[in-house]
């Protein structure tokens, strides 16, 4: 299990952008590839993207593509989530999770951070 913390999640305009960052402890981050998933009120969640161990690697949703890149700082123990010309249909709570797999499967991801809030006004 890796401890994995969110930040950067806000009020913000549509058109506006915000960075979330999903930060791990007391493990090597580099050994793990990081999913980034949202979950809408009422909803399911949702697969955002996610990046490869390396961050070589990066998937991103076809409805955030072109808006929204994930990028990594190993040395930091970081992942980002740059989210770019929001949109209030973005409006959800935003979790990273970390695994084994670089995949899109959210069954993959053994642990998962406590989320964090982005709301897009219209």
């Amino acid at each position: 299990q890796v401890r994995l913390i969110e930040s950067g999640g806000g009020l913000v305009q549509a058109g506006g952008s915000l960075r979330l960052s999903c930060a791990a402890s007391e493990v090597t981050f580099a050994n793990y590839a990081v999913g980034w998933f949202r979950q809408a009120p009422g909803k399911d969640h949702e697969f955002v993207g996610s990046i490869s161990r390396s961050g070589n690697t990066i998937t991103l949703a076809n409805s955030v593509k072109g808006r929204f890149t994930i990028s990594r700082e190993n040395a930091k123990n970081t992942v980002y989530l740059q989210m770019n010309s929001l949109q209030p249909e973005d409006t959800a709570l935003y979790y990273c999770a970390a695994g084994g797999s670089y995949t899109s499967v959210i069954g993959s991801y053994e642990s998962w951070g406590q989320g964090t809030q982005v709301t897009v006004s219209s």
